[in-house]
């Protein structure tokens, strides 16, 4: 298969799968999606939702949330990881976005990734999935997959980012990236590359990947 032929089927077998494609993280407004996204750095999507319910209670806006101080942000977000980091980031990015933004999440890549604890990855989440921006968040499972399919070398996120970008129509990066991700968790999950159901990679992968399905 050409790369452009891999693109089409990838578009079409996800879309069988996966039509419908809600952001795994609970949210309400871009605010509170911003703070799930980022509580999300090395913690699962689930233990997030499991969190967040507390956090957004006492404060889902800016202006509560520099009510509270880092050490309870940090105690509520502890089974998050990286809680005294998070908790400071969350803290000082609310502070920031009241003082330049008026409590309103920026729109642009380049405000979003100069809030502390947002990267490139966080800012992309945010500006697809609550401003309909065209992006394309490289997390774990789309770095490895489109790997192992051959889509790109796979030398680092911001490649595979790129390449993604040149073989899939814009039009389709928003869904596109959660779809890969459903079927990352479902069919080909990072702790078992072996995982017998993974057909994607049966069909398209690269010589590698289908010599670790063996």
């Amino acid at each position: 298969m050409t790369k452009k032929e891999k693109g089409e089927y990838i578009v079409a077998e996800l879309e069988r799968l996966y039509p419908e494609t809600p952001v795994p993280l609970d949210h309400t407004d871009p605010y509170t999606l911003l703070i799930a996204v980022l509580l999300s750095a090395q913690c699962t999507d689930k233990r997030v939702n499991l969190i967040t319910p507390a956090l957004f209670k006492l404060a889902n806006n800016p202006f509560d949330m520099i009510k509270l101080s880092v050490e309870e942000i940090r105690e509520i977000i502890r089974p998050c990881g990286l809680s005294p980091r998070k908790s400071q980031a969350i803290f000082t990015l609310s502070e920031m976005m009241i003082e330049k933004y008026q409590g309103e999440v920026p729109q642009s890549f380049e405000q979003l990734e100069e809030f502390p604890g947002v990267g490139h990855k966080t800012a992309s989440v945010v500006m697809a999935q609550a401003f309909g921006v065209p992006a394309f968040p490289v997390d774990t499972h789309i770095h490895r997959l489109l790997t192992r399919w051959g889509i790109t070398i796979g030398k680092n996120v911001e490649l595979t980012e790129a390449d993604a970008k040149r073989l899939f129509p814009e039009e389709l990066w928003n869904k596109l990236h959660l779809q890969i991700i459903f079927y990352g968790r479902e069919y080909s999950p990072a702790r078992s590359p072996k995982h017998d159901h993974d057909y994607i990679t049966v069909k398209i992968g690269t010589k590698k990947a289908l010599a670790e399905l063996k």
